[in-house]
């Protein structure tokens, strides 16, 4: 309804897991969300051309978004997960927003879709403004303000430095040890560096029904 003053609340929300795989032929970088089991890291398989390893795997949960006034509902399938900016590239429109934010007392995030060898899956401008609108609707006025932003203006991607607010290391007891963020194109190997070798070919299938 236009004239409802929404009031968002969290519904149909399902537990699992956000998977990153990388392909070390092409540096492709791709991600996906699975409710079914807990992904092994290290996994590696042959999909046509491409040589897929998981590198990192998170535990996460996905949901849409429901007004309590009106029952109006969006769905975020496409929402991967929020990426807090570090201020990496001076040059970066989010970084100018970041600071322009906090110059203001508010606070940025970044809201990144799910994730294929094109890129990732954009995500509407009025859903993000819907989801800062759950979060601010839960904060007291007098509190900083949440502004989501969309990945598409990160500069250079592959150069990102952001940390996605995710759970990682949480499948094991173990603490985690230190990483660079999953979005940044590893370096070159150098020539005699061991490459592993694929231990399953995939065929057509799709990690995602594993």
């Amino acid at each position: 309804m236009a004239d409802c003053q929404h009031q968002w609340e969290m519904a149909d929300v399902g537990f699992g897991f956000v998977a990153f795989e990388r392909c070390f032929h092409c540096d492709g970088l791709r991600t996906f969300f699975t409710s079914d089991q807990v992904p092994f890291l290290g996994e590696e398989y042959r999909e046509g051309r491409c040589f897929w390893r998981r590198v990192e795997a998170a535990q996460s949960f996905r949901f849409a978004l429901r007004c309590a006034l009106c029952a109006e509902r969006h769905d975020l399938e496409e929402l991967m997960g929020l990426l807090h900016c570090t201020g990496c590239d001076p040059a970066c429109e989010i970084d100018r927003l970041r600071l322009q934010a906090e110059a203001e007392g508010n606070w940025v995030l970044v809201g990144f879709g799910f994730t294929d060898k094109d890129g990732p899956t954009p995500i509407p401008p009025a859903k993000l403004e819907i989801l800062a609108d759950y979060y601010n609707q839960r904060r007291a006025a007098s509190r900083p303000r949440l502004r989501l932003l969309s990945f598409e203006q990160i500069g250079e991607l592959s150069r990102c430095h952001g940390d996605f607010l995710h759970d990682v290391g949480m499948l094991s007891l173990e603490p985690p040890p230190a990483r660079t963020s999953p979005l940044v194109t590893p370096a070159p190997k150098r020539a005699g560096d061991a490459v592993g070798t694929p231990h399953r070919e995939n065929g057509n299938d799709d990690p995602r029904s594993d």
